[in-house]
């Protein structure tokens, strides 16, 4: 049951970008066989929650330098089994940039993606199956870095290249862009 409203907020999502049915498909067939897709200790992946942050002219998002995969990424982490992935991007958010002040700009899902997570450590190469929500800070755009990152930094969507050319990001800075 707990699967039930991301299956219906993946099924929206489906409608509105008919050209990402591959991906749709795929993140589906995975909700489906894995009653624990929400906890990353299912070794072949798990469900996570992204932040598409954007300040307080909309022109610029919020990415970080992460540490771990030493590249610029949206905000955002695991579930821990939590099923209400608006929340936890929210959560992700906050915890990475300290800004605490942050309204959804909307609850549908704005992007999808699965990528391969390279091994680290103890922990076995994985997928992420990544949902990611729209987010706008509300008053404050000063950020903290935290110790999941070695920088944060506003990013003119235009250029978010610049910083990560896959494309992934540039398809959600081109939504961001079609969007505002």
């Amino acid at each position: 049951m707990h699967r039930e409203h991301l299956k219906s907020q993946i099924a929206e999502y489906a409608s509105r970008f008919p050209e990402e049915a591959g991906v749709v498909e795929r993140l589906r067939e995975f909700i489906s066989a894995n009653a624990n897709c929400f906890d990353r200790e299912l070794e072949p992946g798990h469900i996570t929650g992204s932040a598409w942050l954007v300040d307080l002219s909309g022109r610029c998002v919020l990415l970080t330098h992460h540490k771990k995969l030493n590249g610029w990424f949206q905000l955002g982490g695991h579930a821990d089994g939590n099923s209400d992935i608006l929340n936890v991007s929210l959560t992700e958010a906050q915890e990475e940039s300290g800004i605490t002040n942050i309204t959804s700009v909307s609850e549908d899902i704005f992007d999808i993606d699965i990528h391969l997570i390279p091994t680290h450590k103890d922990v076995p190469e994985h997928y992420h199956y990544d949902i990611t929500f729209a987010f706008q800070v509300v008053d404050s755009e000063q950020y903290v870095v935290s110790t999941e990152s070695h920088d944060l930094a506003w990013v003119n969507t235009e250029k978010t290249a610049e910083y990560n050319p896959h494309r992934s990001m540039q398809r959600m800075a081109h939504k961001w862009r079609t969007f505002i």
